[in-house]
């Protein structure tokens, strides 16, 4: 999956799959997560947040099944 970078002091970078409604993230300690069952509104916000760190910490961690990939 493609992400782009995100001015984040721990995203590096965030992707998102509209038909499999997964949510991937990278962190600048080169983990990958990928998050699923995301409405495309959840990464939108997220690309909108003030704080994309405190949104995920907020908004999708405790929402939304996940696995790390890398």
């Amino acid at each position: 999956m493609r992400r782009a970078p995100v001015k984040s002091s721990v995203l590096r970078d965030v992707g998102y799959d509209p038909d499999r409604r997964v949510l991937e993230v990278g962190f600048h300690d080169d983990a990958v997560y990928q998050y699923f069952l995301v409405p495309k509104r959840v990464y939108r916000e997220l690309l909108a947040a003030p704080s994309h760190g405190r949104y995920l910490n907020l908004e999708i961690k405790p929402r939304y099944p996940v696995r790390r990939v890398e």
